[in-house]
């Protein structure tokens, strides 16, 4: 395979492990006898139904999807919303939700299906928020630079379903969460913003990382924080009942991509499934380990890099870093890279990411295109666009994070 071939192949790699249908069938039990319900929300979640479905049959629930992610089912109902700023759909869908939850007793078994996504497709904002103000607020902080485990912590604040609220609402029902995780660290709580999981976090600190992030609350919001919330803590004697289990997760998939590299002759250097900052900084830092490292040899990460908005370009972390690595190789020889979201979309942009190599500057002079000027705007998604290094592998139906290689030959 020509370098770029073997890069997306490994990314295609990283994507089919986590495929829910090829994964999610080795953590289901048996189904159990009497009423079971499905309950779901995040980017994979339909495709996770559908898998439930294949190996228990038709099946009582409601599942909150991304627009254009459903799956056929034959009994679980896949209900479409808005990603990552919610809508009116998800709204809507998740008092659905709700509402299914408050007929259950304590000889029903919820089967919840969570995965990255869900923080934004289940909503319900807790009481005296309307959906405007919890939009506005959801901007503001995708577009601040703050860390998805922070913006997760002030989404549970003010829901009436994250948190452990979800699975409070299910109680006294016995309830399994199977969940993808798409968060640095596994943390089942910061997974879609832990509905089945209890929140030890606190009004005050939500206030604060607000503060931190420069984020300015519409006034319901600061009203609600400066009343203190009502959390449903890990000890909850609701959340006794369940129990949560991540069966997918970014480290697995980074190991098949080595894997991958491995039989085509490469070493591999994983730097970790968890690696959070500034896209363009992790980058920085990235190029100038490429440049020292001896080839052939592939060098994988994951985790979850942020942006801060300063321009007005469409962009999203991938791309990001992928046109701030280009800018700090300077087109050194030999090296190539890809940077992908695993669920096929980028920031908010129907794009996964990009493939960089030698190559990328000089298409981007010979197309017109200033790539200093690209990444100063927040433009990354229109330039690979027009130089034609773009990765839009449509809807992959999972979602295990960032996957990110840089490939130096030998």
């Amino acid at each position: 395979m020509t370098p770029p071939d073997l890069l997306r192949a490994m990314f295609d790699r990283a994507v089919a492990v986590a495929d829910p249908m090829q994964s999610l069938a080795a953590a289901l039990p048996p189904k159990p006898a009497g009423r079971v319900v499905v309950i779901g929300a995040g980017k994979a979640s339909a495709r996770m139904a559908e898998a439930v479905e294949a190996a228990w049959g038709p099946c009582e629930g409601l599942v909150i999807t991304r627009y254009g992610y459903a799956r056929p089912c034959r009994g679980i109902e896949i209900v479409e919303a808005a990603h990552p700023v919610p809508d009116m759909a998800g709204v809507r869908a998740t008092r659905r939700m709700l509402d299914l939850l408050a007929t259950l007793d304590e000889g029903d078994f919820v089967l919840a299906l969570i995965s990255g996504g869900g923080s934004a497709l289940l909503c319900a904002p807790a009481d005296g928020i309307t959906l405007d103000e919890k939009q506005a607020l959801t901007q503001a902080l995708l577009s601040s630079g703050a860390p998805i485990g922070t913006i997760n912590g002030i989404r549970k604040e003010i829901s009436a379903v994250k948190g452990g609220r979800l699975a409070a609402a299910a109680y006294p029902a016995r309830m399994l969460a199977l969940l993808i995780s798409d968060v640095p660290g596994d943390d089942p709580g910061d997974i879609a913003s832990g509905p089945t999981v209890g929140h030890d976090g606190s009004a005050a600190r939500a206030l604060a990382a607000l503060d931190k992030w420069r984020v300015t609350p519409p006034a319901s919001i600061k009203a609600f924080l400066d009343a203190g919330g009502d959390p449903v803590r890990p000890d909850d004697p609701r959340l006794s009942r369940v129990e949560n289990v991540i069966y997918a997760a970014p480290a697995q998939s980074l190991a098949a991509a080595a894997e991958l590299a491995r039989a085509h002759g490469y070493n591999v250097d994983i730097l970790g499934d968890a690696i959070e900052g500034e896209a363009r900084e992790v980058a920085a830092d990235h190029a100038a380990m490429a440049r020292i490292a001896t080839g052939p040899r592939v060098i994988l990460s994951g985790g979850e890099l942020t942006v801060t908005r300063r321009g007005d370009g469409v962009g999203g972390p991938n791309a990001e870093y992928a046109l701030a690595l280009a800018l700090a190789l300077e087109a050194a020889p030999g090296i190539h890279a890809i940077a992908c979201d695993t669920d096929g979309v980028d920031g908010a942009a129907e794009v996964a990411g990009a493939v960089i190599g030698p190559d990328t500057l000089p298409r981007a002079k010979e197309a017109g295109v200033d790539p200093a000027q690209a990444l100063a705007t927040n433009d990354a998604h229109t330039f690979f666009y027009k130089i034609n290094r773009q990765v839009v592998p449509g809807p992959t139906l999972t979602n295990v994070n960032d996957f990110r290689a840089i490939l130096i030959e030998g």
